[in-house]
């Protein structure tokens, strides 16, 4: 797709090339004032270019960069929060800006804020939008923890389809932005999520884990190779390095990551690129494998990976490494159990294999482990069985009542895999308590073997136009 040839002047220009002819996919980031459009659009680009600050209006004219997403270029517009004007004033003449990047643009991101939920402003935008033949991906932003469940639930009443969550300041999120991105930008076909559907493509797995931890030998272990370096010294690895490999019959991408340290241990400027290198790999992979030391079994880092791993939505596998050397390994797997009970308690049943990487035992098992979790993360459970099962899960435990009123579970659908994520249609999205929802997800897992992968669970207000009026 063919961007702009030279750009309106009214724009503000950053990166190199401004004004020449461009052969990049151009997107375009609207919404409301502060939402975080310009926090988006500096995270793209991987560079503070535009002014971020809670006061609304700070971003007036377009601004124009180059910018990529797991390697995918593209040129992004950041653009003026829209406000509902239309005379000779300053405002009505950012919004005439918005517009034209709208009209330029191959496809739009409008951006809210699922803390907030869905405005008057908002849905006016929406209107507008839907007035234009540019495509729209909706962005819930600042949906970092739960507090922006409800609101995302909210949008998708704009009707634009399913939001993508995001928290642009703090990462969190774009893998599922590049999912959604990669029909109208310019993806390397490795990269392409298309390839990757039913199986037809290559899995991604990344292998991470805390320096030392045995992934550059296990990543070596695999492949029957000294393909990457190992040595006793932490930090040997710094750049991911993905290599292609098969296990019984599907086709898979390893990726070997440089060590996890905390942020605050980490000084050095190229140690930092490598971990943040880790972190890209992560959200871009569909399993992720934590290496972690048979003698130091989920540790602060080795949970905080994990975690990390999880609100990203990608599939984990844990691989305990040097079982070898494990004295008591009846009491370190039960150590294992109990933290992860304990510990993530949020996603049940997480795949856990005890390796030796030096040895090469059970490495076709954790292989075995990757592939059903995988399949696991990919699966999609019809509406009508949904639907039985909340009328029985409701029926066995009644939501508790909101403001003296009842809250009606309505209906609901699964929107999207990869992770697993379901609506629900309900009179009082706010009023759903955090224990009544996970009391959801985890009834969700046995009955449709949805063990051991994170499930997302969205709030919908909107009613569901099939249930009875009651």
């Amino acid at each position: 797709m063919t961007g702009p040839e030279s750009p309106d002047q009214g724009a503000n220009h950053e990166g190199e090339g401004q004004g020449a002819v461009r052969d990049l996919a151009v997107v375009a980031i609207i919404g409301r004032p502060n939402v975080g459009k310009s926090t988006l659009f500096n995270r793209l680009s991987g560079k503070r270019l535009a002014l971020v600050d809670n006061m609304p209006g700070v971003t007036r004219d377009r601004r124009e960069a180059d910018a990529t997403l797991a390697g995918a270029p593209f040129r992004v517009i950041d653009t003026a929060g829209l406000e509902d004007v239309h005379d000779s004033s300053l405002e009505a003449r950012m919004r005439a800006q918005t517009e034209q990047a709208v009209r330029d643009a191959d496809v739009v991101l409008f951006v809210i804020d699922s803390r907030e939920g869905i405005s008057a402003l908002d849905t006016l935008v929406a209107q507008d939008l839907r007035k234009q033949k540019t495509p729209v991906i909706v962005v819930a932003n600042k949906a970092e923890g739960r507090a922006g469940i409800s609101g995302t639930g909210e949008a998708y009443s704009l009707g634009f389809g399913a939001p993508i969550s995001i928290s642009a300041e703090h990462g969190e999120g774009m893998g599922d932005l590049f999912d959604a991105l990669a029909p109208y930008i310019d993806v390397p076909r490795y990269l392409d999520p298309e390839e990757d559907e039913e199986g037809s493509g290559r899995i991604h797995v990344a292998i991470v884990g805390r320096p030392n931890a045995g992934k550059s030998t296990l990543m070596n272990a695999l492949l029957g190779e000294e393909r990457v370096l190992t040595a006793p010294e932490a930090g040997t690895t710094r750049d991911s390095i993905a290599v292609d490999f098969e296990h019984a019959g599907r086709a898979l991408r390893l990726i070997d990551t440089a060590g996890m340290r905390r942020r605050a241990r980490v000084s050095e400027r190229v140690e930092q690129m490598a971990v943040d290198d880790a972190l890209r790999a992560i959200r871009l992979a569909h399993v992720v494998i934590l290496v972690m030391d048979a003698e130091q079994v989920l540790d602060k880092q080795d949970l905080t990976i994990a975690r990390w791993v999880l609100e990203e939505g990608r599939a984990l596998v844990i691989a305990v490494n040097k079982w070898d050397a494990v004295a008591d390994r009846k009491a370190s797997q039960q150590r294992l159990s109990d933290r992860l009970q304990t510990s993530l308690p949020q996603v049940l049943g997480i795949p856990t294999v005890t390796i030796s990487a030096l040895r090469g035992q059970r490495l076709d098992a954790l292989l075995d482990d990757v592939l059903k979790i995988y399949d696991v993360w990919n699966r999609r459970v019809s509406t009508g069985q949904l639907n039985r099962w909340l009328e029985a899960m409701r029926s066995a435990h009644s939501p508790p009542l909101a403001h003296g009123r009842t809250n009606k579970l309505r209906y609901m659908t699964q929107v999207k895999a990869r992770p697993p994520t379901f609506a629900l249609f309900l009179s009082q999205p706010g009023d759903l308590p955090d224990s009544y929802q996970r009391y959801l997800v985890n009834g969700l897992r046995e009955p449709f073997g949805l063990i051991g992968v994170p499930i997302r669970l969205l709030l919908r207000g909107t009613k569901n136009p099939y249930a009875e009026n009651d």
